[in-house]
């Protein structure tokens, strides 16, 4: 969910905001209504920046288109005989 908020409530507000949000919510801060900040949970930054970097980069696009095209054919693994050949049971 995104938040509105002017920029004066958000210098005011800055240092209880971790505590006072919703880690799922982003904050738009506006200056005189227009909109000039996002303020979101770390996580999603992170996840942003990642799927970013994915989306640039034309090598990992094509393994994860192929891998969308198995996916949609039925060419499937079993999760518990991957996880044995991984070493992760």
């Amino acid at each position: 969910m995104v938040k509105q908020m002017p920029i004066t409530e958000a210098r005011k507000e800055i240092n209880n905001l971790p505590r006072s949000l919703d880690m799922k919510d982003t904050i738009s801060v506006t200056s005189r209504g227009k909109k000039v900040l996002a303020i979101l949970p770390w996580e999603t930054y992170e996840a942003i920046t990642e799927t970013l970097e994915i989306m640039s980069d034309p090598e990992m696009m094509n393994a994860l288109n192929r891998g969308i095209a198995e996916y949609k054919s039925g060419k499937t693994e079993d999760w518990n005989a991957v996880k044995e050949e991984l070493e992760l049971a």
